[in-house]
């Protein structure tokens, strides 16, 4: 089974905030798998589904971003997931311009806290993950208040198109491997 993270903060105040993107990925593929996550375990709200072929459970973490590992570390143990390469980790990148998204199949956290809580927790950044770039065209004094900011109403079109597209790179790294995502969406 693959576990499929989503990242964000939980609560109404952060659902169109710029840090809560994998929350938003995870809304997009329960709702073409026609489930809801909503099951609480694990410090986390879940779902289960078939994507290709391939038994995964959406997760979003309800630890906040910065602990996401917790809830990341208990659900590989309750669930006894064997590999972290079946790990798939969706997050905002603040290095990325906004609309474009990036696959890797592991590599560092790269200033996301949520993505360091993960590699803390699992001893190790083999894991495949899905960024989702929130860059402005200007520079951002502070980081923390810019990624808790909400994307503007103006942008919630392509917000919606960037989903839509990190979506598909789910499904067809679920269905054709990380590599063949790689080449398609980067």
């Amino acid at each position: 089974m693959w576990l499929i993270v989503g990242l964000g903060n939980p609560g109404a105040k952060y659902e169109w905030t710029r840090h809560n993107c994998g929350f938003m990925v995870i809304d997009e593929l329960a709702r073409r798998a026609g489930k809801e996550v909503k099951a609480p375990e694990c410090q986390a709200l879940t779902a289960r589904a078939t994507i290709g072929g391939e038994q995964i459970m959406l997760v979003k973490p309800q630890t906040f971003m910065n602990l996401s590992g917790v809830a990341v570390a208990a659900l590989i143990k309750k669930y006894e997931i064997p590999e972290r390469s079946s790990i798939l980790v969706i997050s905002d990148e603040l290095a990325l311009p906004f609309g474009k998204i990036r696959i890797r199949a592991r590599g560092s956290a790269g200033g996301q806290k949520g993505l360091k809580s993960i590699i803390e927790k699992l001893g190790g950044q083999d894991f495949p993950r899905l960024r989702l770039g929130i860059a402005p065209d200007h520079p951002v004094n502070d980081a923390s208040d810019f990624v808790l900011s909400e994307f503007p109403k103006k942008d919630r079109d392509d917000l919606a198109r960037t989903v839509a597209l990190a979506a598909d790179a789910v499904e067809a790294l679920l269905t054709t491997g990380v590599a063949n995502a790689m080449s398609k969406y980067n």
